[in-house]
Order: structure tokens, then C-alpha cells, then sequence
């Protein structure tokens, strides 16, 4: 093998056997370079090879020439069907990348790679990690997401370096029992598995699974920042779900819900809470205890009213409440006076309460097919509001209002042509 140095970052590869290998400028060639052995008797020291998009059936045998040396490999999108053993004599590997191939299984001689810090094995046909797997001590991140794998061998919770795991799209339906030995792991994802059990972690991405039930030893993870559990089908959620202190984030949309906890109300620190897309009749009462909220989303449930106590959500900034069966909200809406963007759409609501005059930083609101018959006055105190949405054909975000005297009341209300609004009608009705 020849090579010459055009200038510091750019290597070009003279190969007799292989022609597509690329090394590209981002990837920093790590040691000593000597400009050929063709003229001088020394070895090349090299630590980064890439042989991505290829069209390789095997892994290059001109690769096995720096196995003292190299740290990172790259064999992404070829049609490679099996590593060979001798590349886990490369000892020096920290980084191994061959997503998007054909290979059907691990070899267990990956234990021989102990200073292995990065694998990626994504989009390949791999059913299972080798239990030796264990023997990479060094492993801190794992991709490994489209492969048909079934379980985790124990061995996989010895690697107490892990922080990152991608196991997306699999057919994982549990995790071993001791999986919470991992306590360097800080994200994890396992969107589009059969996981019918929760493990006990820091961080989950649970989405797009088959769950049912949340157990109540979730309230242990009181580090927990973000849990996503959307597109389930949990009926409820655990009371013991309070001892989330640290929760940040909670989104339980497209599940089966019929109610939340009280206990909800005691994550103090929940920005975001999205309960959309379930079968909720009612919301808690102390659902105004999350003073640190910033998004709540309740659209498409079963809700008949709103608990007064959402007054007290003075940091909410958007607010969605569509597809519900609301007939009108409560006067302490007015008190959100941080919401921007408010959405009301598809309800059975009537009329409006005078205070929500005072939510002087709304710019968006969506009150489309509802029951209104005008709007309060108190609207001509939104200045800001740049979006108003009446009619779901409404050809401008913003129609002109004028004032006029309720009929019965003879208090001053603002109307236009698409009051008294009508129900939709749906096809076949």
C-alpha cells in the first residue's frame, strides 16, 4: 500500500484490490504518517479508515495491515454479510460503524475489542448481543435500532460506561431485571419495540409501544427530566407517579386514559404536559398546582369543563383544548395572561367570560366550530392578537369586529358576519 500527503488533512490511498476507499476531511487522522514504504522501511501509522458506501460484500483484508493502530472504522452501507475474526484483533478499536448492511449476528469474539467505546450496528438483521458483549468495559454508546433483536443478554447490564442506548424499532418485550445497574445511562430510546414491562430509569422514550400499565415504582426515578409514553394503550397512570420530582416533561398522548392522579399536581418543576388523544372526562383540580407549566395540551378527549384552578397556571403560554365537549370556560382563564396561543377549536362553547379580555398577550385564537353567538368587549383589550379564527373556511386570520347591544343583556358585544356560528355539517348527517 502506497500513500501521499497532498497537505495536513487530506490522505489520498493507493489500493490495488479496493478502489472506493474515501477518507474524508472531517475525520482527523490520529499518529504519526510516513509518506510511503515503497522508500522508506516504516510502518504507516494509521488510525482512521473509512469504507462507507462501497458496495463491499466483505470486510477489506487491507485492514487487518494496521490493526495496532486503528481506532476508528467506518464500513456504513455496504452489503457486508459477516465480520471477520481477525478484525477483533484490531485491540485498538475505540469506534466500530457498520450500520446498514447484511450482517445476521454478533460475533462473540467483540469481547476481544476492550477498548471499544462506540458500535454502531444499526439496519442490519442481528437477532441477538452475544452475552460476552459484557467484556467491552469501555462501551459508552450503543446504536443498534432496526435489528430484529428479542432480548438483552445479562451480560449487557455489566456495561456500567453505557450512556447512550438506541434500541428503536425492535422486537424487544422486556429488558433483564437488573437493567437499572446501568446508572451512567442518560438517554435511551426504545420507540416501535413489544416492551409490555418498564424499566426502571433515569430517561425513557417509551412511545409507540404496547403498554398498558405504568407501575408505581416509577415514582423512584426522581431524576427523572423527560418521559415520553405516547401511543400506548395505558388506561392509568399511578398515583406514585409524584415522586417524578424532577419531571419536566410528560407526554401521555394516544393512550386510553379515563383520568389523571391528583398526585399529578406535585410535579412542581413540569413544563409540558400533553394528554392529548385520550378518553379524559375531567381534569384534577390540582392541575393549577403546576406553576412552572409552559405547554398543556388536553385536545381530543371528553371534557365537559375546565377545573377552575387552571387560573393559577400563570406561566402557560399555549393552551390546546380542541375536539372536547366544552360549553364554556371558566372566568379565572383570564389569570393565564402569559398564553400566546390559545386553541378552542371543535367544542360546543357558547360564550366567552368577560375576563379573558385580560389575556392581553394572546396573538393566536382558534374558536372555530364551536356555539358562540358574539364575543365580549372586553376583546378590544387584546391588542396583540394577530390571529383570529372563527370559521374553518375563514379566508383571513383576522376579520374586522363590530360593536353591538345582546338583544337581551344590552351589553355592548363585538360580532361580525359569521355570528351566531353554526354547527358543522358532517356528511351524512
Amino acid at each position: 500500500m502506497c500513500f501521499s500527503v497532498i497537505n495536513e488533512n487530506i490522505l489520498f490511498f493507493s489500493l490495488p484490490t479496493v478502489q472506493c476507499l474515501e477518507m474524508t476531511t472531517k475525520r482527523k487522522i490520529i499518529g504519526r504518517l510516513v509518506p510511503c514504504r515503497c522508500f522508506r522501511g516504516e510502518e504507516e501509522v494509521i488510525s482512521v479508515l473509512d469504507y462507507s458506501h462501497c458496495s463491499l460484500q466483505q470486510v477489506p483484508k487491507e485492514i487487518f495491515s494496521f490493526e495496532r493502530t486503528l481506532e476508528e472504522l467506518y464500513l456504513d452501507a455496504n452489503q457486508i454479510e459477516e465480520l471477520p475474526k481477525q478484525l477483533f484483533n484490531c485491540q485498538a478499536l475505540k469506534k466500530l460503524s457498520v450500520p446498514d448492511n447484511d450482517l445476521s449476528n454478533l460475533p462473540t469474539t467483540i469481547a476481544s475489542l476492550v477498548n471499544l467505546k462506540e458500535l454502531d450496528i444499526s439496519k442490519n438483521g442481528i437477532q441477538e448481543f452475544p452475552d460476552n458483549i459484557k467484556c467491552c468495559k469501555c462501551l459508552s454508546v450503543v446504536e443498534a435500532s432496526v435489528n430484529p433483536i428479542a432480548k438483552l443478554p445479562d451480560g449487557f447490564t455489566q456495561l456500567l460506561n453505557l450512556t447512550q442506548l438506541f434500541l428503536n424499532d425492535a422486537f424487544l418485550e422486556y429488558l433483564p431485571a437488573n437493567f437499572g445497574r446501568l446508572s451512567k445511562l442518560r438517554i435511551l430510546e426504545l420507540r416501535e419495540n413489544h416492551l409490555k414491562t418498564m424499566p426502571n430509569l433515569k430517561e425513557l422514550w417509551l412511545d409507540n409501544n404496547s403498554l398498558q400499565t405504568i407501575p408505581g415504582s416509577i415514582g423512584k426515578l426522581r431524576h427523572l427530566r423527560y418521559l415520553d409514553l405516547a401511543k400506548n394503550r395505558i388506561e392509568s397512570l399511578d398515583a406514585d407517579i409524584s415522586g417524578c420530582e424532577s419531571l419536566e416533561d410528560l407526554l401521555l398522548s394516544s393512550n386510553m386514559l379515563q383520568q389523571l392522579p391528583d398526585t399529578i399536581g406535585k410535579l412542581k418543576k413540569l413544563t409540558t404536559l400533553k394528554v392529548d388523544d385520550n378518553q379524559l372526562t375531567s381534569l384534577p383540580n390540582t392541575i393549577g398546582s403546576l406553576s412552572l407549566l409552559e405547554e398543556f395540551d388536553c385536545s381530543c378527549n371528553e371534557l365537559e369543563s375546565l377545573p377552575p384552578t387552571i387560573g393559577y397556571l400563570h406561566s402557560l403560554r399555549t393552551f390546546a383544548a380542541d375536539e372536547n365537549f366544552l360549553t364554556e370556560l371558566p372566568r379565572e382563564i383570564g389569570n393565564c395572561r402569559n398564553v400566546t396561543v390559545m386553541s378552542l377549536r371543535s367544542n360546543k362553547i357558547e360564550f366567552l367570560p368577560d375576563e379573558i379580555g385580560q389575556m392581553t398577550k394572546l396573538r393566536v385564537l382558534n374558536l372555530s366550530d364551536n356555539r358562540l353567538k358574539n364575543l365580549p368587549f372586553t376583546f378590544t383589550k387584546l391588542k396583540d392578537l394577530a390571529a383570529l379564527w372563527l370559521s374553518d373556511n375563514q379566508s383571513k386570520a383576522l376579520i374586522p369586529l363590530q360593536t353591538e347591544a345582546h338583544p337581551e343583556t344590552k351589553q355592548r358585544v363585538l360580532t361580525n358576519y359569521m355570528f351566531p356560528q353554526q354547527p358543522r355539517a358532517y356528511l351524512g348527517s
